[in-house]
Formats: C-alpha cells, sequence, structure tokens
C-alpha cells in the first residue's frame, strides 16, 4: 500500500534510505552508491525537515506492516522534483520501483503540474537507463555534484547531477 509518510515514519525511512544506497547492505541491489560516495544518504533531522515542508511529501510502500520503499516529492512551481526513490535492496527488480514512479505521477497531476523533473548521478549508467525505458528524457541540463561531510566522493571520475524531464 503506498500512502503519505508522517513523521513516525522517519526512523524506519532513515534506516531504508541509508541502507538502499551507502554501505554493505545497499550492494544487494543494483543502485547503491556505495562505490561513489561515503557517508549517510540521510539524516533523521534532514527527513523531519523534508516531511514538515508543506511543498514536500514522502510517499511510503508498505507491506507487511514493513516500510519497503519510499520516494521523496517537491512541489515546484509547474513541476514535480522527484528525490531519493529508495527500494529495500532486497526487493529490487521486483516492479516497486515502477509502481513508486507511477504513484509520483499521479500526486503531479494531482497538483495540476505538467512534468516530473529529477537529477541522477552522471556515473550511475544503469540507472539512467532504467529511468530513460520509464520515459523519462536527458533535458542537457548539469549540475556539479555537491561536496560535503555527508556525502563523501570516493568515485575516480568527477560525478554531476544529469536532469532529466517526464511531461505528464
Amino acid at each position: 500500500m503506498i500512502t503519505k509518510a508522517t513523521l513516525a515514519d522517519i526512523p524506519a525511512l532513515n534506516i531504508l534510505i541509508n541502507s538502499a544506497y551507502r554501505g554493505e547492505s545497499s550492494k544487494k541491489g543494483w543502485t547503491t552508491e556505495a562505490n561513489l560516495l561515503e557517508g549517510k544518504r540521510t539524516t533523521e533531522e534532514e527527513l523531519t525537515e523534508t516531511i514538515q515542508n508543506p511543498k514536500n511529501t514522502i510517499l511510503k510502500f508498505t507491506e507487511n506492516g514493513k516500510i519497503i520503499s519510499s520516494v521523496l516529492l517537491v512541489e515546484k512551481e509547474h513541476q514535480l522534483y522527484l528525490g531519493m526513490l529508495t527500494v529495500d535492496p532486497e526487493l529490487q527488480n521486483s516492479g516497486i520501483g515502477r509502481k513508486m514512479l507511477a504513484e509520483a505521477e499521479n500526486h503531479a497531476k494531482s497538483l495540476g503540474l505538467t512534468s516530473i523533473i529529477m537529477t541522477v548521478i552522471s556515473v550511475r549508467e544503469e540507472l539512467i537507463a532504467w529511468y530513460k525505458r520509464n520515459g523519462y528524457v536527458d533535458t542537457g541540463e548539469r549540475e556539479a555534484f555537491p561536496s560535503s561531510d555527508i556525502h563523501i566522493n570516493i568515485s575516480e571520475k568527477p560525478l554531476e547531477f544529469i536532469y532529466f524531464e517526464k511531461q505528464l
């Protein structure tokens, strides 16, 4: 079942998101960033701020009482920004990510928005191909990947964000 996350979901969301993006547990799935970045993907504090902002929605996919997927949706002027699409690493390749994308599209339409935008790290070729198969196109826009104490770049290649968009 896909529903809107609440403040009570933050501890579970934090564990899920970090386990899917970074560290050994993320290597069970195909969307890991563990070979590119060290540190945490998010924190409970960041998730709290995110949920408390009325322009943001985090959708969660719950199965048997456990959150197995989530996605951040940020209402922009005429677009919905999609970020942190997360699926439990042991459940990836089961169609859950596609269901979350479909729900994000429904959310955007319910807000009267005309497209969804997102950024993907440039060296994540499999993920880029997956988004393209799901109707997202490279806009040509690029942005330098930010360095911080949380997102520690360990990649030998320079990282940048590629912007993708899907018209609804």
